[in-house]
């Protein structure tokens, strides 16, 4: 009964989520952009998540510049010893993804700007920068935001 009434309680709070198109299966373009095709990338940025040994946690590097309308793909790699992830969007969007993950640590999600690693696994996001601004990466398994695992990627209009 326990397991339901939180598989409910998930849907629900799901559901929003999804509508404002943050989830695969949304509707609409996010702020940040839209999933590109591995045809039409201009640049690849390796990235790697990591531990330091005075317990931060970090991406490396940690800021990217990029133009609008550009197809990029993060080559990215957990370097270290436990799950991270990279979790590219909006500041506010990834705060808000954040809390949620901190009441729902094994929260499972597909979203095409988001991937989960273990540790020295490899993958990859195609991302196209559609609008320009500052957006967030994050890695948003509970604690590791705090301990330093984010940046900004500053897309520059053409």
């Amino acid at each position: 009964m326990k397991t339901a009434v939180i598989t409910l309680l998930m849907a629900g709070l799901a559901t929003p989520v999804i509508a404002a198109g943050n989830h695969a299966g949304g509707h609409g373009e996010m702020a940040v952009g839209e999933p590109g095709q591995k045809s039409k990338v201009t640049q690849t940025i390796r990235v790697s998540m990591k531990e330091t040994d005075d317990g931060r946690m970090v991406f490396t590097p940690d800021s990217f510049k990029v133009r609008k309308g550009q197809t990029i793909r993060f080559a990215v790699k957990n370097d270290g010893e436990v799950d991270h992830e990279f979790v590219l969007d909006q500041e506010n969007k990834v705060m808000e993804h954040k809390a949620l993950m901190e009441k729902f640590p094994e929260m499972e999600h597909d979203d095409p700007n988001a991937i989960r690693l273990a540790p020295g696994e490899s993958g990859e996001i195609v991302w196209k920068f559609t609008n320009d601004g500052v957006f967030k990466v994050a890695c948003l398994v509970p604690g590791h935001y705090d301990a330093g695992m984010h940046g900004n990627v500053t897309v520059a209009k053409k």
